[in-house]
Protein backbone atom coordinates (compact mmCIF):
# COMPACT_ATOMS: atom_id res chain seq x y z
CA UNK A 1 0.00 0.00 0.00
CA UNK A 2 1.53 3.32 -1.08
CA UNK A 3 2.26 6.11 1.37
CA UNK A 4 0.12 8.54 -0.64
CA UNK A 5 -2.86 6.19 -0.66
CA UNK A 6 -2.51 5.54 3.08
CA UNK A 7 -2.42 9.24 3.95
CA UNK A 8 -5.35 10.08 1.66
CA UNK A 9 -7.50 7.27 3.09
CA UNK A 10 -6.67 8.34 6.65
CA UNK A 11 -7.64 11.94 5.85
CA UNK A 12 -10.86 10.80 4.17
CA UNK A 13 -11.75 8.76 7.25
CA UNK A 14 -11.11 11.81 9.41
CA UNK A 15 -13.16 14.18 7.26
CA UNK A 16 -16.04 11.68 7.00
CA UNK A 17 -16.17 10.43 10.59
CA UNK A 18 -14.12 12.96 12.53
CA UNK A 19 -12.59 12.07 15.88
CA UNK A 20 -14.47 9.13 17.45
CA UNK A 21 -16.73 10.34 20.25
CA UNK A 22 -16.59 6.97 22.00
CA UNK A 23 -14.01 4.24 22.21
CA UNK A 24 -11.10 6.30 20.90
CA UNK A 25 -7.91 4.29 21.57
CA UNK A 26 -6.29 7.34 23.16
CA UNK A 27 -9.00 7.39 25.83
CA UNK A 28 -7.99 3.90 26.88
CA UNK A 29 -4.34 4.90 26.76
CA UNK A 30 -5.13 7.88 28.99
CA UNK A 31 -6.63 5.57 31.60
CA UNK A 32 -3.57 3.32 31.37
CA UNK A 33 -1.29 6.36 31.86
CA UNK A 34 -3.33 7.55 34.86
CA UNK A 35 -3.02 4.09 36.43
CA UNK A 36 0.75 4.11 35.97
CA UNK A 37 0.99 7.60 37.44
CA UNK A 38 -0.91 6.52 40.56
CA UNK A 39 1.40 3.53 40.98
CA UNK A 40 4.74 5.19 40.20
CA UNK A 41 4.49 8.88 41.07
CA UNK A 42 6.01 9.45 44.53
CA UNK A 43 5.62 13.16 45.24
CA UNK A 44 7.75 13.10 48.38
CA UNK A 45 10.78 11.45 46.76
CA UNK A 46 13.88 13.26 45.52
CA UNK A 47 14.04 15.11 42.20
CA UNK A 48 16.21 12.36 40.72
CA UNK A 49 13.82 9.64 41.88
CA UNK A 50 10.80 11.47 40.50
CA UNK A 51 12.48 11.90 37.11
CA UNK A 52 13.51 8.23 37.09
CA UNK A 53 10.02 7.11 38.00
CA UNK A 54 8.58 9.34 35.26
CA UNK A 55 10.97 7.84 32.71
CA UNK A 56 10.04 4.30 33.79
CA UNK A 57 6.34 5.15 33.60
CA UNK A 58 6.81 6.50 30.07
CA UNK A 59 8.59 3.31 28.92
CA UNK A 60 5.98 1.03 30.50
CA UNK A 61 3.12 3.11 29.06
CA UNK A 62 4.33 3.14 25.47
CA UNK A 63 6.35 -0.05 24.88
CA UNK A 64 3.54 -2.66 24.87
CA UNK A 65 1.52 -0.65 22.36
CA UNK A 66 4.50 -0.24 20.05
CA UNK A 67 5.06 -4.00 20.06
CA UNK A 68 1.35 -4.64 19.45
CA UNK A 69 1.29 -2.11 16.57
CA UNK A 70 4.34 -3.74 14.98
CA UNK A 71 2.78 -7.23 15.18
CA UNK A 72 -0.62 -6.13 13.85
CA UNK A 73 0.67 -4.06 10.93
CA UNK A 74 3.19 -6.67 9.82
CA UNK A 75 0.42 -9.26 9.57
CA UNK A 76 -2.14 -6.80 8.16
CA UNK A 77 -0.74 -3.69 6.40
CA UNK A 78 -4.32 -2.70 5.54
CA UNK A 79 -4.56 -1.38 9.11
CA UNK A 80 -2.08 1.43 8.34
CA UNK A 81 -4.67 4.02 7.18
CA UNK A 82 -6.82 3.27 10.25
CA UNK A 83 -3.86 3.75 12.59
CA UNK A 84 -2.93 7.06 10.98
CA UNK A 85 -6.59 8.14 11.15
CA UNK A 86 -6.60 7.60 14.93
CA UNK A 87 -3.41 9.68 15.24
CA UNK A 88 -4.52 12.82 13.37
CA UNK A 89 -7.36 15.22 14.06
CA UNK A 90 -7.74 17.94 11.39
CA UNK A 91 -11.54 17.85 11.41
CA UNK A 92 -11.71 18.01 15.19
CA UNK A 93 -9.37 21.02 15.19
CA UNK A 94 -11.54 22.84 12.65
CA UNK A 95 -14.74 21.92 14.48
CA UNK A 96 -13.46 23.23 17.80
CA UNK A 97 -12.26 26.51 16.34
CA UNK A 98 -15.49 27.04 14.39
CA UNK A 99 -17.38 26.40 17.63
CA UNK A 100 -15.65 29.55 18.90
CA UNK A 101 -16.09 31.45 15.62
CA UNK A 102 -19.87 31.04 15.39
CA UNK A 103 -20.79 32.63 18.76
CA UNK A 104 -18.33 35.44 18.05
CA UNK A 105 -20.25 36.17 14.85
CA UNK A 106 -23.47 36.18 16.92
CA UNK A 107 -21.76 38.36 19.57
CA UNK A 108 -22.38 35.71 22.23
CA UNK A 109 -19.28 36.07 24.40
CA UNK A 110 -20.53 33.66 27.05
CA UNK A 111 -20.84 30.80 24.57
CA UNK A 112 -17.55 31.78 22.88
CA UNK A 113 -15.76 31.67 26.26
CA UNK A 114 -17.18 28.22 26.93
CA UNK A 115 -16.10 26.99 23.49
CA UNK A 116 -12.55 28.32 23.84
CA UNK A 117 -12.28 26.75 27.32
CA UNK A 118 -12.56 23.34 25.63
CA UNK A 119 -9.33 23.78 23.67
CA UNK A 120 -6.97 25.96 25.76
CA UNK A 121 -5.50 25.64 29.26
CA UNK A 122 -5.63 29.35 30.09
CA UNK A 123 -8.49 30.88 32.08
CA UNK A 124 -11.35 31.98 29.87
CA UNK A 125 -14.16 33.29 32.12
CA UNK A 126 -13.17 36.94 31.73
CA UNK A 127 -11.73 36.83 28.20
CA UNK A 128 -12.49 39.74 25.91
CA UNK A 129 -13.51 39.27 22.29
CA UNK A 130 -9.97 40.10 21.20
CA UNK A 131 -8.43 37.60 23.65
CA UNK A 132 -10.78 34.85 22.47
CA UNK A 133 -9.82 35.46 18.83
CA UNK A 134 -6.13 35.47 19.71
CA UNK A 135 -6.29 32.27 21.78
CA UNK A 136 -8.27 30.44 19.09
CA UNK A 137 -5.79 31.33 16.36
CA UNK A 138 -2.81 30.42 18.55
CA UNK A 139 -4.22 26.97 19.26
CA UNK A 140 -5.08 26.50 15.57
CA UNK A 141 -1.52 27.23 14.48
CA UNK A 142 0.09 25.19 17.26
CA UNK A 143 -2.21 22.19 16.87
CA UNK A 144 -1.72 22.27 13.13
CA UNK A 145 1.69 20.89 14.01
CA UNK A 146 0.76 18.69 16.98
CA UNK A 147 -2.48 17.19 15.68
CA UNK A 148 -1.72 16.93 11.97
CA UNK A 149 1.73 17.56 10.53
CA UNK A 150 3.94 16.00 13.22
CA UNK A 151 1.88 12.81 13.07
CA UNK A 152 2.10 12.65 9.27
CA UNK A 153 5.84 13.36 9.45
CA UNK A 154 6.48 10.44 11.80
CA UNK A 155 4.29 8.16 9.70
CA UNK A 156 6.43 9.07 6.67
CA UNK A 157 9.65 8.48 8.62
CA UNK A 158 8.81 5.34 10.58
CA UNK A 159 5.41 4.05 9.48
CA UNK A 160 2.63 3.01 11.88
CA UNK A 161 5.01 2.32 14.78
CA UNK A 162 6.53 5.79 14.34
CA UNK A 163 3.19 7.59 14.33
CA UNK A 164 1.94 5.60 17.35
CA UNK A 165 5.17 6.42 19.20
CA UNK A 166 4.70 10.10 18.41
CA UNK A 167 0.99 10.24 19.30
CA UNK A 168 1.43 8.40 22.61
CA UNK A 169 4.43 10.54 23.56
CA UNK A 170 2.49 13.68 22.70
CA UNK A 171 -0.45 12.46 24.81
CA UNK A 172 1.81 11.80 27.80
CA UNK A 173 3.27 15.28 27.45
CA UNK A 174 -0.27 16.70 27.49
CA UNK A 175 -0.99 14.70 30.65
CA UNK A 176 2.33 14.90 32.53
CA UNK A 177 4.23 17.77 30.91
CA UNK A 178 2.92 20.59 33.14
CA UNK A 179 5.54 22.76 34.80
CA UNK A 180 3.98 22.71 38.26
CA UNK A 181 5.10 21.14 41.51
CA UNK A 182 3.16 17.93 40.89
CA UNK A 183 4.48 17.17 37.38
CA UNK A 184 7.69 19.16 36.95
CA UNK A 185 9.99 16.21 37.66
CA UNK A 186 7.74 13.21 37.05
CA UNK A 187 6.75 14.59 33.64
CA UNK A 188 10.26 15.69 32.70
CA UNK A 189 10.95 12.68 30.42
CA UNK A 190 7.58 12.98 28.66
CA UNK A 191 8.06 16.72 28.06
CA UNK A 192 11.61 16.29 26.74
CA UNK A 193 10.66 13.41 24.46
CA UNK A 194 7.82 15.45 23.01
CA UNK A 195 10.20 18.38 22.40
CA UNK A 196 12.61 16.07 20.56
CA UNK A 197 9.93 14.39 18.43
CA UNK A 198 8.37 17.74 17.46
CA UNK A 199 11.61 19.59 16.70
CA UNK A 200 11.82 18.78 12.97
CA UNK A 201 8.09 18.61 12.12
CA UNK A 202 7.33 21.88 13.91
CA UNK A 203 9.92 23.63 11.76
CA UNK A 204 8.54 22.01 8.63
CA UNK A 205 5.10 23.26 9.70
CA UNK A 206 6.52 26.76 10.22
CA UNK A 207 8.09 26.58 6.75
CA UNK A 208 4.73 25.50 5.31
CA UNK A 209 2.99 28.49 6.93
CA UNK A 210 5.72 30.71 5.51
CA UNK A 211 5.33 29.36 1.97
CA UNK A 212 1.53 29.67 1.90
CA UNK A 213 1.11 32.95 3.78
CA UNK A 214 2.92 36.28 3.73
CA UNK A 215 6.41 34.80 3.40
CA UNK A 216 8.51 37.86 4.19
CA UNK A 217 6.61 38.64 7.40
CA UNK A 218 6.58 34.98 8.46
CA UNK A 219 10.35 34.66 8.01
CA UNK A 220 11.07 37.87 9.91
CA UNK A 221 8.83 36.84 12.82
CA UNK A 222 10.29 33.32 12.88
CA UNK A 223 13.83 34.66 13.12
CA UNK A 224 13.27 37.48 15.59
CA UNK A 225 10.51 36.20 17.87
CA UNK A 226 10.72 32.42 18.20
CA UNK A 227 13.96 32.46 20.28
CA UNK A 228 12.10 34.30 23.06
CA UNK A 229 9.31 31.71 23.34
CA UNK A 230 9.24 29.25 26.23
CA UNK A 231 8.53 26.27 23.99
CA UNK A 232 11.24 25.53 21.39
CA UNK A 233 8.60 24.15 19.01
CA UNK A 234 5.35 26.06 19.62
CA UNK A 235 7.29 29.33 19.29
CA UNK A 236 8.49 28.66 15.75
CA UNK A 237 5.06 27.50 14.61
CA UNK A 238 3.10 30.39 16.12
CA UNK A 239 5.57 33.13 15.21
CA UNK A 240 5.73 31.95 11.60
CA UNK A 241 1.95 31.47 11.44
CA UNK A 242 1.22 34.88 12.95
CA UNK A 243 3.62 36.50 10.47
CA UNK A 244 2.07 34.55 7.59
CA UNK A 245 -1.36 35.90 8.58
CA UNK A 246 0.08 39.36 9.37
CA UNK A 247 -1.63 39.59 12.74
CA UNK A 248 -0.33 39.99 16.28
CA UNK A 249 -0.59 37.14 18.79
CA UNK A 250 0.97 36.38 22.18
CA UNK A 251 1.05 38.78 25.10
CA UNK A 252 -0.55 38.45 28.53
CA UNK A 253 -2.76 35.49 29.49
CA UNK A 254 -3.88 33.97 32.79
CA UNK A 255 -2.93 30.36 33.52
CA UNK A 256 -4.14 28.69 36.73
CA UNK A 257 -4.69 32.04 38.40
CA UNK A 258 -1.30 33.47 37.43
CA UNK A 259 -0.76 36.21 34.87
CA UNK A 260 1.81 35.11 32.32
CA UNK A 261 3.43 37.54 29.92
CA UNK A 262 4.26 35.73 26.71
CA UNK A 263 6.28 37.26 23.86
CA UNK A 264 4.44 39.24 21.21
CA UNK A 265 4.29 37.13 18.04
CA UNK A 266 3.58 38.26 14.50
CA UNK A 267 3.06 41.82 13.36
CA UNK A 268 0.40 44.21 12.18
CA UNK A 269 -3.11 44.49 13.55
CA UNK A 270 -4.86 42.64 16.36
CA UNK A 271 -6.80 39.54 15.27
CA UNK A 272 -10.54 39.69 14.59
CA UNK A 273 -13.00 36.80 14.40
CA UNK A 274 -12.62 36.49 10.60
CA UNK A 275 -8.95 35.61 11.17
CA UNK A 276 -10.02 32.34 12.78
CA UNK A 277 -11.20 31.16 9.37
CA UNK A 278 -8.02 32.52 7.78
CA UNK A 279 -5.94 30.43 10.21
CA UNK A 280 -8.06 27.37 9.44
CA UNK A 281 -7.58 27.93 5.72
CA UNK A 282 -3.82 28.25 6.18
CA UNK A 283 -3.72 24.86 7.94
CA UNK A 284 -5.84 23.24 5.20
CA UNK A 285 -3.64 24.70 2.46
CA UNK A 286 -0.57 23.33 4.22
CA UNK A 287 -2.24 19.93 4.46
CA UNK A 288 -2.91 20.02 0.72
CA UNK A 289 0.74 20.97 0.16
CA UNK A 290 2.01 18.03 2.22
CA UNK A 291 -0.27 15.55 0.44
CA UNK A 292 0.84 16.93 -2.92
CA UNK A 293 4.52 16.61 -1.98
CA UNK A 294 3.97 13.02 -0.85
CA UNK A 295 2.35 12.24 -4.21
CA UNK A 296 5.18 13.93 -6.15
CA UNK A 297 7.81 12.17 -4.05
CA UNK A 298 6.29 8.75 -4.66
CA UNK A 299 5.81 9.45 -8.36
CA UNK A 300 9.45 10.43 -8.81
CA UNK A 301 10.85 7.63 -6.64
Amino acid sequence: MSLFFTVVVALLLDFIFGEPKKYHPLVGFGRWANYLERKLHAKNSSIKQQKTRGFIALIIAISPLLVLTSILTQSSPALNPLILYFCIAPKSLLQHTLAVYRPLVANDLKLARHAISMIVSRETQQMSRHEICKATIETTLENGADAIFSAIFWFIIAGPVGVIFYRLSNTLDAMWGYKNTHYLNFGYAAAKLDDILNWIPSRLTALSYLLLGHSKSAWACYQKQSPFCESPNAGVVMSSGAGALQIQLGGAAIYHGQLKQKPILGLGRSPIFQDIKRANLLVLLCLALWVSLIFIGETLA
